[in-house]
């Protein structure tokens, strides 16, 4: 298994090749999960956003599986323990910041994944127990900038930093390790490793940490000039090659909104079509109804004049035959009347039944103009022209060639096998001393000012995110078991109370001069 032995300061300009960057985000990754370490609550769940970004690519609502959020190891165990919640409710918070990395490359998502790491405390940090001259058991951290000096019970914050700039010379002999600083002024910092090997492991880091410091601040060799020139050509080339899929899927996406556009037009003219046809023939069931109607008060009509005619035959013939008698006459007379009565009435309904025998004749002719009209229209809507479709078929790259050799940086070269402490050669403790001088250079103060000053201009930038940040773990708070917060975490905290981070620390710890951090260390 291939690790990094050393940590870059830089991950955005010291990662050059893409291969490299990848196998270094998948060592932060695994150190994160497995505590090695520290990560807070609300930072792990980023850290995740944009390792689900790396490993499944943009999101897509439509085949989102919340599930799948839930299965995967995205969140150091130590998190999940502290707060009352469901994985469910963890991939929800992830989801939603993953959300929000669409159209990041894989390479992108694991570059900002380590850039929020590089920023943790505890990244880059070898550390190893020591005692000072008063046998005060210490921790010392070596990493990218120096040296740094903790507390037992926290290796969160360092106490005392010795940065390489200010570092001439290491040396130890048997347990005891020399430190000599660049100001003649300043004392030696000695301490005690409980073991011979430990020293041995503790100068290796220190030459291939202060050798890298070095070579940060001088003009890259040519050979890293070639590589990361190549890196650019290959990023802009994959960058082109992703605005190339990106605009045609942009075009496939706009063929298929204009080709369902034009289904939901031939549906909505078939809706037409149909509500014509149903209209027309609404219309000649009408005027069906209208004509039968008509015939049947014309029948009625006819009907009413033959009774009228008939009941006035019959006043008639009352009428001849009143005479016959006074009597037979009144008796007629009443009869008459009523006959006329019943005459009248008949006439009055005839009249009524033939207005509306004339009603609906009227009513029939305008049934007849809206057939007509229908009939029209549905003419008009058949004969009219349908847009066509034209399917837009873009090329869609199928295969993508092979990545052609895998060149390792220098960064990557050291096997886990250099960080084991079991040495053979070793198993004899020798009054042997053993020195390395690390030569400094008068502008390392100034260079390291400048890189601590675009630093914290990168810090200044990341105000939106640390306002997120904020956000997020005021959500999850209420749901965080104090009775689960480890050490590590209560230091956080305190720190964030204070308004400290880790470069903010390094630069109060070193403020002082290299004498009286040295004097200080020795007090503790």
């Amino acid at each position: 298994m291939l690790l990094a032995k050393f940590y870059p300061e830089d991950c955005s300009e010291e990662l050059i090749q893409e291969i490299t960057q990848h196998l270094f985000f998948l060592q932060v990754k695994q150190s994160i999960l497995n505590m090695d370490i520290y990560c807070p609550a609300e930072a792990a769940v980023l850290l995740a956003s944009y390792a689900v970004q790396a490993k499944f690519g943009d999101f897509d609502e439509a085949t989102f599986d919340p599930g799948m959020l839930a299965t995967e190891d995205l969140l150091p165990q130590r998190v999940i323990d502290q707060y009352q919640m469901t994985p469910e409710m963890w991939a929800t918070r992830i989801k939603q910041w993953y959300s929000d990395h669409r159209g990041m490359a894989r390479d992108e998502a694991e570059m900002e994944y380590l850039k929020i790491a590089q920023d943790l405390e505890m990244y880059g940090v070898n550390y190893f127990q020591i005692k000072n001259k008063r046998s005060t058991d210490l921790w010392l951290g070596v990493d990218a900038l120096g040296l740094n000096i903790y507390e037992q019970e926290n290796r969160l914050t360092p106490k005392v930093t010795f940065p390489w700039s200010e570092i001439k010379n290491v040396s130890f002999k048997d347990k005891k390790f020399t430190i000599k600083p660049v100001d003649k002024k300043a004392p030696n910092f000695v301490f005690v490793a409980p073991k011979l090997r430990i020293n041995k492991l503790i100068l290796e880091l220190c030459e291939g940490n202060h050798e890298l410091f070095m070579r940060r601040r001088k003009p890259a060799p040519m050979e890293i000039q070639q590589m990361k020139s190549q890196a650019r050509e290959e990023k802009a080339r994959k960058e082109m090659e992703r605005a190339r899929l990106a605009k045609e899927k942009q075009l496939r996406e706009e063929a298929q909104r204009e080709k369902e556009e034009l289904e939901r037009k031939m549906m909505d003219l078939q809706e037409q079509v149909r509500a014509s046809q149903d209209a027309l023939l609404r219309s000649e069931e009408t005027a069906d109804l209208l004509a039968e109607k008509a015939r049947i008060a014309e029948e009625e009509a006819l009907l009413l004049t033959q009774k009228a005619k008939e009941a006035e035959a019959e006043v008639q013939r009352i009428k001849m035959a009143a005479i016959k008698t006074e009597e037979e006459k009144m008796m007629m007379e009443r009869r008459a009347q009523d006959a006329e009565l019943v005459a009248a009435r008949i006439m009055e309904d005839y009249e009524r039944r033939a207005r509306e025998a004339d009603s609906l004749k009227d009513e029939l002719v305008k049934a007849k103009v809206a057939e007509k009209g229908a009939k029209e229209k549905l003419q008009e809507i058949i004969g009219r022209r349908t847009p066509s479709y034209s399917p837009v078929n873009s090329p869609i790259i199928q295969n993508i060639q092979p990545y052609s050799g895998l060149n390792f940086d220098p960064l990557m070269s050291s096997p886990l096998d250099d960080l084991q402490l079991e040495d053979p050669d070793l198993g004899v403790i020798t009054d042997t001393e053993v020195t390395c001088d690390l030569m400094a250079t008068t502008d390392i103060n100034t260079l390291s000012l400048e890189m601590e000053k675009e630093k914290m201009e990168y810090l200044e930038k990341s105000k939106t995110l640390q306002e997120q940040l904020k956000e997020l773990k005021s959500e999850i708070e209420v749901l965080k078991v104090e009775e689960k917060q480890t050490h590590l975490d209560r230091l956080h905290e305190e720190n964030v109370q204070r308004g400290d981070n880790k470069y903010q620390t390094l630069r109060k710890i070193k403020a002082g001069t290299t004498k009286a951090r040295v004097q200080f260390f020795e007090e503790l």
